[in-house]
């Protein structure tokens, strides 16, 4: 059974049924928690009625500084609505990890951003290191990956379109909602990854809605892939894609081959152009709200409610 465990401005918490009891540790990282398990072990297995979940303030699970990587387009569903057709190999790029913010944080629109979007990915939070050349079976997870986060790969399209930068585009402050829990897997926890399913709303709107089942690249052939040129440690974060629901999707088949035609300079004035009038699009005032679960909620990651603001 999965362990939730909470990070907060006074510590590390075990929840458990909407309670947090207090983890006895020294450890201020997330390395440090994950080499102090027994700890959050005993913390679980108290029989200590604890603090309600509700009055503590959820800072990021993750700490910073860490690598934070992605996969890029890793659901069949996001791959539609990109336009991709045919097989799509693995792709990855960094986020910085000053990006990452808590589960409750306010998501901030830089002035110079108006195509703000959103992307639930769930998280693999690495508990070994993981050397280049490193190959990943199903069977060897658990002995690399030491729980699960939920995150928000905030986007600002036109950043990233324009300057086709992913790095920049996803990389702000406030882009990497995370948390509320870090879930601590066992090992047999690891054959209900499949059942998880990914939601978000905005407002009250359910905007995506899938389960891992929809996913392309698997955790273990994800970890193998990136392996080749890439070494993960303790504590660093991987966002292993979202599901279809963005607020960008491809356009038209006939409206693509039309712009394919057209000078850079007005292919992007074109195709912003009518974005503008696309309302998904994150703005002043709205509430995203994520979750990932599994149905029974033996893995449970928690929600995330992000406002969103315009930087003032």
């Amino acid at each position: 059974m999965s362990t939730n465990v909470l990070r907060t401005p006074d510590g590390w918490w075990a929840v458990r049924n909407e309670r947090a009891v207090r983890i006895e540790t020294k450890a201020v990282t997330t390395a440090e928690l994950l080499a102090d398990r027994a700890a959050v072990r005993e913390a679980a297995a108290s029989g200590e009625r604890g603090t309600p979940v509700a009055d503590l303030v959820a800072l990021p699970p993750v700490t910073t500084p860490c690598r934070v990587v992605a996969q890029m387009v890793n659901y069949r569903s996001h791959a539609k609505d990109s336009g991709f057709t045919g097989d799509i190999p693995p792709t990855f790029f960094r986020k910085a990890s000053g990006s990452v913010s808590g589960p409750h944080d306010t998501i901030v629109r830089p002035a110079h951003v108006n195509f703000l979007d959103y992307e639930v990915e769930l998280g693999l939070v690495m508990g070994a290191t993981l050397p280049v050349g490193t190959v990943v079976e199903e069977q060897d997870l658990p002995s690399y990956v030491a729980g699960l986060v939920l995150t928000n790969d905030v986007s600002a399209r036109d950043v990233q379109l324009t300057k086709t930068q992913f790095y920049e585009s996803k990389s702000y402050p406030t882009f990497t909602p995370t948390g509320p829990y870090l879930a601590l897997l066992e090992p047999e926890d690891f054959d209900r990854l499949i059942d998880l399913r990914l939601r978000l709303s905005v407002n009250g709107v359910t905007r995506q809605d899938r389960t891992l089942a929809d996913m392309i690249v698997r955790p273990a052939q994800a970890l193998t892939v990136l392996a080749r040129f890439q070494t993960l440690d303790p504590g660093d974060l991987l966002l292993t894609g979202t599901p279809g629901g963005t607020a960008l999707k491809a356009p038209p088949k006939p409206v693509e081959k039309i712009a394919a035609l057209l000078p850079p300079a007005l292919k992007w004035k074109a195709f912003f152009n009518g974005q503008a009038k696309n309302p998904l699009y994150l703005r002043d005032g709205d509430l995203v709200t994520a979750t990932i679960a599994t149905p029974d909620g033996r893995i449970d990651l928690g929600a995330q409610r992000t406002p969103v603001a315009d930087a003032r």
